[in-house]
């Protein structure tokens, strides 16, 4: 199965909109407030017509790319391009500042690339034993996520319980908006809206 992989992968078109999702993923890391999502949200509708090799590539190179390219505007303008280089930014720029800026880079783009690739070599072990794991969970075990998520609330919320579940209430209000899984029955947005209004008029 890898190695029907690999030659769907190593294809010349393929390899192109890997690169192609690369830089483009690069320079959308660079600039400062465009996240990783973001980029790969603004990719996304090229996507519909092509392939689907081509596209997931295509998506994961931006997604690398981007995480990458936000160490670039780390280092060199003391901004992170992306959130997941705001570390970056504490070493990387005082570097640059003392003239090493290509000494930072080449520490960022060898530290991506390693960790990168036992990432990488991780899903490949693991995605396949989450996969089976993922397809056991059955009502039982998302209703005990769901009231995880509710115990949760009690722990972030600080000094004030109370607003802790009141958003709480509100986010539960929020997810009922739709088509019910197996009844088929739609709840009106509006009623929801007027609902939120009358609790946060409490505050």
């Amino acid at each position: 199965m890898l190695i029907e992989a690999l030659n769907l992968v190593l294809q010349p078109s393929v390899i192109l909109y890997l690169l192609v999702g690369v830089a483009g993923g690069m320079c959308i890391g660079c600039l400062p407030g465009l996240t990783t999502t973001m980029g790969v949200a603004l990719v996304l509708p090229l996507t519909f017509g092509m392939e689907a090799v081509q596209s997931i590539l295509l998506l994961i190179g931006v997604y690398v790319g981007a995480v990458y390219g936000g160490s670039l505007a780390a280092i060199l303008l003391n901004t992170p391009g992306t959130p997941a280089s705001a570390a970056t930014a504490l070493d990387g720029y005082k570097m640059a500042s003392r003239g090493e800026a290509g000494r930072a880079l080449g520490i960022s783009t060898i530290s991506s690339f390693i960790g990168g690739l036992i990432s990488c070599i991780f899903l490949i072990l693991i995605a396949p034993i989450l996969a089976d794991f993922a397809l056991k969970f059955s009502a039982p075990e998302f209703f005990m996520l769901a009231i995880f998520g509710l115990c949760i609330i009690s722990s972030i919320s600080g000094k004030s319980l109370f607003l802790g579940l009141i958003s709480g209430f509100l986010g539960m209000l929020v997810a009922t908006i739709g088509l019910d899984d197996i009844t088929g029955t739609y709840v009106l947005l509006l009623a929801t809206l007027i609902c939120i209004l009358a609790l946060t008029s409490f505050l």
